[in-house]
């Protein structure tokens, strides 16, 4: 973005010299307002991006549409990534599975029981391992639906729809049958997001998410990288005109 003048200025150097500097054509930061997809949520300290799913799956199936999106059901690798989670206000519709001022999603940890004598035991598992580590949730409330048969069963958050109640994060770990249906929480890697809305590879050139149409930019680990701007000239023979905001070197004439 270029200034249509040449800044010069002086300023005195070692031994006296004068050394003259001059900008020309300054680039002005941007900023990328975008970094997943329409409907996801952006968490800066894990570079992740995460979405609630309402329509109701079992475990398994809910396993299959986030890998379908790129994604695993959510484990968390840190307490504030979990509070981040609790925080936030879900575009959730009626249709819920469980009182409407509560929660639950499926999320990836499986609890394994070990022992059935006079009280369930077990340990909690990380269902799908990633690349960092993840912490393991505390000792789970129960199901009511539980068969004796089954050895593992799957992790449920519950959150609280109340603000006052999610801003101090209450929440409860629940250990439920697989087969239960649910809404569920998807997470994902943060990724590059053209204006267009559409989702970007690593390492192709796309145009960003912003302000400005006639940017060129390289993915890079879900970031806009080796930015190019290119400069337009105004359009012949109009006076009043406005700028198309995702067409580069596009104008509609205002004139009458």
């Amino acid at each position: 973005h270029g200034k249509e003048n040449v800044d010069s200025w002086h300023n005195r150097g070692r031994g006296g010299e004068t050394t003259r500097f001059h900008t020309v054509n300054v680039a002005q930061p941007v900023r990328f307002s975008r970094k997943c997809p329409t409907g996801w949520h952006h968490y800066e300290g894990t570079a992740s991006c995460y979405r609630v799913y309402l329509n109701g799956e079992n475990y398994w199936d809910a396993v299959q549409t986030c890998q379908r999106v790129n994604g695993s059901l959510a484990t968390f690798t840190a307490d504030q990534e979990l509070r981040f989670i609790l925080a936030q206000e879900w575009d959730l519709e009626e249709k819920t599975f469980v009182r409407k001022d509560q929660r639950r999603f499926w999320v990836g940890y499986q609890y394994v029981i070990t022992n059935r004598n006079h009280s369930l035991e077990g340990h909690w598992e990380v269902a799908y391992k990633g690349p960092s580590e993840v912490f393991l949730p505390p000792d789970p409330i129960f199901g009511t639906a539980m068969s004796e048969k089954e050895n593992v069963l799957c992790a449920q958050l519950q959150c609280f729809h109340f603000p006052t109640l999610r801003h101090h994060g209450l929440h409860s770990w629940y250990a439920e049958n697989c087969y239960e249906k649910s809404s569920f929480l998807c997470k994902r890697s943060q990724t590059c997001v053209d204006i267009k809305d559409n989702i970007v590879d690593e390492g192709y050139y796309f145009t960003p998410k912003g302000n400005d149409p006639c940017l060129s930019c390289t993915c890079h680990n879900g970031e806009p990288e080796m930015c190019v701007a290119a400069l337009c000239e105004r359009p012949q023979g109009c006076q009043q005109y406005r700028k198309d905001p995702k067409e580069c070197c596009k104008f509609t004439c205002l004139d009458p």
